[in-house]
C-alpha cells in the first residue's frame, strides 16, 4: 500500500481514482478550491487528516477514515461510497453521508442537515448527532449508543434496531417500517406517525401526541411522560409502567396502564382497549378518568 503524507492537497481531483493508498497527516484545503480529492478510488485507508474542500470520497469503495476531520466546508463528503469504515472523525458538513451501503461509524461527532439519506446496511456506535431530515429513506440500520439532536428523523425508514440510544426529536421514524426500539429515550412531538411494524420495548417515551396512525404497533414496559392525545387510529398492543396525559380514539387492539388522564372516544370506529390496573374503561364518548 502506497503511503502519503504530510502534505497539502487543494487541486481538483488530487487522489482521482487511487487504488491501495494509506493517506495519513493530510490537509485538503487551500487556494485553488479543488473539488472531489479521492472520487472513484478503491481501498483508501485515511488518518489524522483534514478536510475543507467538498466532495472528498465519491464512488468510492473499501475506504476507511480515522481521526479526521471535515468541516462545515466539507459539503457532501461521502456519495456512493460502498464497505465504509468512520472512526473517531468530525463529519461537519452538510449531506454528509448519502446513497452509501455498508457503512460502520463508531464514535464520532455529526453535525450535518440532511445526513445518512439513501444509505443501506449502516451500523452506528457510541456517536453523537445533530441533524436535520436524519437518515430518511435509509434501510437495515443498527444504531447503540447514538445520542440524536434535531428535526424530522428517521423518515421513510426500514428495517431498523435502536438500543440504548437518546433522541431528542420531532416527527421522528414517520412512515417506518419494521423498526425495533430497545431501552432508550425517545423525546419529542409526533412520535412515529403513519408507521408500521414499530416496536419499543423498555423505552421512555416524551412529548405530545405519540404514537398516531400506526399499524402493527407494539410497546412492553414503557414510560409515557407528557404524552397527550396518543395512540389516535392506531393499532396497538401496549403494556405501559407510568401514567398517560390522555388517549384518544385506538382503532384496535390493547392498551394498559396503571394510571390514565382522560381517555377521548368519540369515533365509532375507535375499537381499542384501554385497561387502567386491571380494569377497563367502557369505550364512552370524552370519557374522563381522574
Amino acid at each position: 500500500m502506497k503511503v502519503i503524507e504530510n502534505q497539502t492537497f487543494d487541486m481538483e481531483r488530487a487522489l482521482y481514482g487511487c487504488n491501495g493508498i494509506a493517506v495519513r497527516n493530510c490537509s485538503f484545503d487551500g487556494p485553488a478550491d479543488g473539488e472531489s480529492a479521492f472520487k472513484e478510488g478503491e481501498q483508501i485507508e485515511v488518518s489524522d487528516c483534514f478536510f475543507n474542500l467538498r466532495y472528498p470520497f465519491w464512488h468510492d469503495r473499501g475506504l476507511t477514515i480515522t481521526d479526521s476531520e471535515m468541516t462545515q466546508g466539507c459539503r457532501a463528503a461521502l456519495w456512493y461510497c460502498d464497505q465504509v469504515v468512520i472512526a473517531d472523525t468530525k463529519l461537519h458538513g452538510i449531506k454528509a453521508l448519502r446513497e452509501c451501503s455498508n457503512v460502520l461509524i463508531r464514535n464520532c461527532d455529526i453535525i450535518s442537515p440532511e445526513f445518512g439519506w439513501s444509505v443501506r446496511g449502516i451500523r452506528m456506535e457510541d456517536t453523537t448527532a445533530v441533524s436535520e431530515y436524519f437518515m430518511m429513506r435509509s434501510e437495515d440500520l443498527t444504531f447503540r449508543g447514538v445520542h440524536f439532536t434535531g428535526k424530522y428523523s428517521f423518515q421513510y425508514i426500514k428495517n431498523a434496531v435502536f438500543e440504548n440510544c437518546v433522541f431528542d426529536t420531532k416527527d421522528a421514524f414517520w412512515h417506518g417500517e419494521n423498526i425495533t426500539v430497545r431501552d432508550s429515550v425517545v423525546k419529542g412531538e409526533y412520535l412515529a406517525w403513519y408507521s408500521d411494524g414499530l416496536t419499543l420495548l423498555n423505552c421512555r417515551i416524551v412529548g405530545t401526541q405519540p404514537l398516531c396512525y400506526c399499524k402493527n404497533l407494539k410497546l412492553v414496559d414503557c414510560e409515557m411522560v407528557g404524552t397527550d392525545l396518543a395512540f389516535e387510529k392506531s393499532e396497538v398492543e401496549a403494556v405501559l409502567t407510568t401514567k398517560v396525559d390522555s388517549i384518544k380514539n385506538p382503532r384496535s387492539g390493547r392498551i394498559c396502564a396503571p394510571e390514565l388522564g382522560e381517555l377521548i372516544m368519540d369515533d365509532e370506529k375507535a375499537k381499542g382497549q384501554v385497561i387502567i390496573a386491571g380494569r377497563e374503561k367502557h369505550h364512552c364518548k370524552m370519557c374522563s378518568c381522574a
